[in-house]
């Protein structure tokens, strides 16, 4: 098999070999190289204990974990995962094993994997026990061994089947799906930080509006975002075609931005509208559903463990999504829209937007929203910052009679928010003025 393998992976292999011990590439780097995709995740099985793996590779190696995986860093910035063969034990949890059991031979190793296409090993050859060959060809995942059993070891395998599948444009194999939608409720035991790592790779591929669609074909979604779900069939009103949910994975599926947390706002951006629901003359209505939404979101990425700049990130942009794109706005209103959302943020929000407008069974092109994005860059040359205003603390303190304290920058906020109104109020003596008004 004609397979080009980089040279630190050769000497890893080497290194384990002339020691005297079975040495192998396995798993999901074996199966990208056989798609010819590019990895950097280089995994290995050995017959060496981890004690072995370290005196073999000495002060390049660490050992900080109970799964007997070591690390090698041969090259600065390339870490290399090697593991002892391992066998199955019983996993009570559905998460992780009750034990680790060291196996004598590469077989058991491969036995106890996921996926059929993640069951091969390489060194010199391939050894594929499982047929993973066969259906990398045919683009199908299949579970090794029995489905029920793989999913009862680790629920989340059932999300990293969905995951891959996406990422891969594979189908899932029949068997294995069917397994997948009875086991749903497994993934109930899996924790927020897993699951979200699933879904920000799902997020990350090039179709990600399939992989959410799979995910509710699996059982899976109605689980994982309950709040989302509750938007199916429901209708809405004017221009909308899709009912909020439809709308939503259209929206997704419509967002050009590659930022996976600015595509979950696009999927989560009408996630207020279930609980803001109501009839007006026969007419759905959902009043103030982005502000709902937007606490519902923040609920979400803290069931998911998100961290707490991807956390605020994705609330804003589900909070302030209805900006109006109009030709009648002022220059003052646009001022206040970068203002609330922040420079940095604009090209994200108005991502957003554009999905939402899509989503919704618009066309592609808007002259609002190309009117728009020009007047944000032209606005944005002109919008002063705080160190532009006419006075500065040492004023506040003057005027006020105050020493240093949160209170003059409070005053200095508000008088930056009323010159960003009307940049002509930028003047000291108005300045000085107001500071004493606004004691």
């Amino acid at each position: 098999m004609d397979l080009k393998l980089p040279p630190l992976v050769s000497e890893v292999t080497k290194k384990l070999q002339v020691n005297g011990y079975e040495a192998f590439l396995v798993g999901g780097s074996v199966r990208d190289l056989l798609l010819k995709r590019e990895t950097h995740d280089w995994d290995f099985a050995t017959s060496a204990n981890p004690e072995k793996i370290q005196e073999i590779f000495g002060d390049k190696s660490f050992y900080n974990n109970s799964f007997g995986t070591v690390g090698v860093n041969l090259v600065e910035g390339e870490t290399i995962q090697i593991t002892p063969y391992r066998k199955e034990s019983k996993y009570s949890d559905q998460r992780h094993p009750d034990e680790v059991v060291w196996a004598r031979t590469l077989d058991e190793d491969l036995s106890r994997r996921d996926f059929t296409i993640n069951a091969m090993a390489l060194n010199s050859e391939l050894v594929d026990p499982f047929n993973g060959q066969e259906d990398l060809k045919k683009k199908i995942i299949k579970c090794v061994g029995v489905p029920n059993d793989r999913f009862n070891e680790d629920g989340l395998r059932l999300l990293r089947a969905v995951r891959i599948a996406t990422q891969l444009g594979f189908t899932i194999d029949g068997e294995t799906f069917e397994a997948i939608k009875k086991n749903a409720d497994l993934i109930k035991k899996i924790s927020g930080e897993r699951i979200r790592d699933e879904l920000i790779k799902i997020l990350s591929t090039d179709y990600p509006a399939d992989g959410i669609r799979l995910l509710v074909n699996a059982g899976l979604l109605q689980i994982i975002f309950p709040e989302l779900m509750a938007g199916t069939g429901m209708r809405q009103p004017g221009h909308h075609i899709y009912d909020v949910f439809t709308h939503s994975v259209k929206a997704l599926e419509a967002c050009e931005n590659k930022s996976w947390v600015v595509r979950l706002a696009a999927l989560l951006h009408d996630v207020g509208k279930p609980a803001t629901y109501k009839e007006r003359d026969g007419k759905p209505t959902f009043y103030n559903h982005e502000t709902v939404g937007a606490a519902i979101v923040r609920d979400i990425a803290n069931r998911l463990h998100f961290s707490k700049d991807d956390r605020e990130k994705i609330y804003m942009l589900v909070r302030w999504h209805m900006f109006s794109v109009s030709e009648f706005i002022t220059d003052a209103a646009v001022r206040r829209f970068i203002r609330r959302v922040g420079r940095e943020n604009t090209t994200d929000m108005l991502d957003v937007r554009t999905a939402d407008r899509i989503g919704s069974g618009s066309k592609p092109t808007s002259w609002r929203h190309d009117d728009f994005r020009k007047r944000i860059v032209k606005v944005q040359e002109h919008i002063p910052s705080v160190t532009d205003l006419k006075v500065d603390g040492r004023d506040v303190m003057k005027v006020l009679g105050i020493p240093p304290g949160p209170k003059i920058g409070q005053i200095l906020n508000k008088l930056f928010e009323e010159i960003t109104e009307d940049p002509k109020k930028n003047n000291r003596e108005y300045l000085l003025g107001r500071i004493k008004e606004l004691e």
